[in-house]
């Protein structure tokens, strides 16, 4: 790009403005998945709205592709465009908390460890993210898995409004009673409507301390321990979120089956909640029982350092059958990575109650999100670790439905069956609004729903 042009920009924006010739260019230009490597032509780190605004019009102006980046999360990398414009809204971080009403507002370059820092100095939680270097905006424009799910609903069910910077460059404010439509669309549209500045939630009472952490076994008890999850998921009470995961030990070489858990409510129902964990069979690992919150929501962080090469690839499950499991079980043997896993998610409670038509995100129902979690460190590993992730993929596929969640979509999916896998029949509404507010699908570098 042209000098004159960059500098255009540079006086555009009150926040710094970064080309390839620029020092700190290698470093932003890098999301936390090191399997992406993209080289965008600019990078402008907004401080506002105002900021938002300006590099839209630039990039539309020359007609530059868009990519938004908050957290960076994004295992498809979509926080990133090779030769585009990356609006980064990492400085623009803050949590404004109101401790009456119990709400609070939170800048779209904000991370959940901050968030949930803020809130829980007042008791406060809502949904977010189980690695606390994610973004609040984008977990949440994608739905937003999170320990509170079950109790309180995905993100997006505890999203109040959203502050957006339009594709035409105009600021407005979505809810329930603003722009409906809009608010409807981005819980669960991912970011095809525009870029959100801020987000407000409701906040629940939950913690300083829950009950919560990890409980696990030799990899030659999985099949025991996953029927075992199974039986243990059927009945359990809201305040209680589950996932099993195939896994390898801190040492890198020992294989474990785990099973993570949370109860947020009170001390005594948690510890009699998470009990049937502890006594199970002769664990090798049991760190489970009063933890902070806030440490709960940090524990998976040393598992997904920024850098590491990640290939994932997930289905959602109406139920574990024993087929499956032994499928999965046979599968994990052969990951090639020590940081590997087969991950699933158990989903009952306030989430799936929500009808799946209330919002954009369409996947509401009980079972178990199953996650094939290729993670590796040497790049001459990429070959191997995709292989695996694919093909173990495949083995489970058949025994799962027809929905799949937005955030965990690599870059490698066909556009026409992950929008059919992620909005089912909501996707026909969604193109209606695209229309409306994006006519010209400037924001396209997503899982892009095109405008009808």
């Amino acid at each position: 790009m042209g000098g004159i042009q960059v500098d255009a920009l540079a006086k555009a924006i009150t926040g710094p403005v970064l080309t390839p010739a620029d020092a700190g260019y290698e470093t932003a230009r890098h999301v936390h998945n090191g399997l992406i490597d993209r080289r965008p032509a600019v990078i402008a780190r907004c401080l506002g709205a105002a900021d938002v605004a300006a590099a839209i019009r630039f990039a539309r102006e020359h007609a530059l592709a868009i990519a938004v980046r908050g957290g960076g999360h994004n295992v498809g990398g979509r926080g990133t465009v090779d030769g585009g414009l990356v609006i980064d809204l990492s400085a623009l971080r803050y949590v404004d908390v109101d401790v009456a009403q119990r709400t609070a507002r939170a800048g779209g370059g904000t991370t959940w460890g901050h968030f949930n820092r803020e809130t829980q100095l007042h008791g406060l939680a809502t949904t977010g993210g189980v690695v606390s270097s994610t973004g609040v905006g984008g977990l949440t424009l994608g739905g937003g898995f999170g320990w509170l799910m079950p109790k309180y609903g995905m993100s997006i069910d505890n999203l109040l409004s959203a502050d957006l910077v339009l594709a035409d460059g105009r600021p407005v404010r979505t809810s329930a009673t603003e722009e409906p439509d809009l608010f409807w669309a981005i819980r669960g549209g991912g970011g095809n409507f525009g870029v959100a500045t801020s987000l407000e939630f409701q906040l629940h009472e939950v913690g300083p301390v829950i009950t919560g952490g990890l409980v696990a076994w030799p990899a030659a008890h999985a099949r025991d321990v996953l029927r075992f999850f199974r039986d243990y998921t059927a009945t359990l009470p809201d305040e209680v979120m589950a996932a099993a995961a195939l896994l390898t030990g801190p040492d890198g070489v020992t294989k474990l089956c785990g099973i993570a858990a949370a109860h947020c409510g009170s001390p005594s129902d948690g510890e009699a909640a998470v009990a049937p964990l502890k006594k199970f069979g002769t664990p090798v690992m049991d760190a489970m029982g009063p933890i902070p919150y806030t440490a709960l929501n940090g524990m998976l962080d040393e598992a997904f350092p920024r850098g590491a090469r990640n290939y994932w690839k997930s289905h959602f499950f109406d139920a574990l059958t024993d087929e499956m499991i032994d499928v999965a079980i046979e599968r994990f043997q052969a990951c090639p990575t020590p940081m590997g896993q087969l991950m699933f998610e158990h989903f009952h409670g306030a989430g799936p109650r929500v009808p799946a038509g209330h919002t954009a995100y369409a996947m509401r129902g009980e079972g178990y999100n199953a996650l094939v979690l290729g993670e590796w460190l040497d790049p001459a590993g990429d070959e191997a670790c995709r292989s695996w992730a694919r093909q173990t993929y495949d083995a489970l596929r058949p025994y799962g439905g027809n929905q799949r969640y937005i955030n965990y979509l690599g870059d490698d999916e066909s556009p026409d069956e992950a929008l059919a896998s992620v909005y089912g029949p909501n996707l026909t509404r969604l193109r209606s609004i695209k229309r409306r507010f994006d006519p010209e699908n400037v924001f396209r570098h997503n899982v892009n729903i095109p405008p009808a």
